[in-house]
């Protein structure tokens, strides 16, 4: 503990406690419910951080790899999973052809987007814990 502060509160560790089994509940209904698509939980996030990225729709494997928190090649391997079943596609970009930006193609946007849409009723279904911005029925 740093000088100057007080010991936690039972609240704050209740608080705590609360709010890591609600992110849990919430992995664990991700987990499952991604399954039943036959996609894996890291497969989802590779498409919502795709088409999450801001101000654009692409990303390439360095920002894929910062979102995910992996290692470069794991995300080349996850996009070439992806991309062998047609849900994403790589391209090289017109300004830096060193760079390869990788989009989402139409199979990938339509499991996205109904895994999105459930992922986005369990969210507001948590609202009372979470303040979640920008998330609307």
């Amino acid at each position: 503990m740093k000088p100057g502060r007080k010991p936690l509160t039972k609240t704050e560790f209740e608080a705590l406690s609360e709010f890591r089994f609600q992110i849990r509940r919430f992995e664990r209904f991700s987990e499952d419910i991604v399954q039943t698509f036959g996609i894996t939980p890291l497969q989802y996030l590779l498409l919502l951080h795709i088409k999450g990225y801001p101000g654009r729709e692409f990303a390439t494997v360095g920002e894929l790899a910062q979102r995910l928190q992996a290692k470069p090649h794991g995300v080349v391997a996850l996009v070439t999973r992806a991309e062998e079943r047609g849900r994403v596609e790589l391209r090289q970009n017109d300004a830096d052809k060193r760079r390869v930006e990788i989009h989402l193609l139409p199979e990938g946007e339509q499991v996205l987007t109904r895994l999105a849409e459930l992922h986005r009723s369990e969210l507001l279904s948590l609202g009372s814990v979470f303040s979640i911005p920008n998330i609307h029925t």
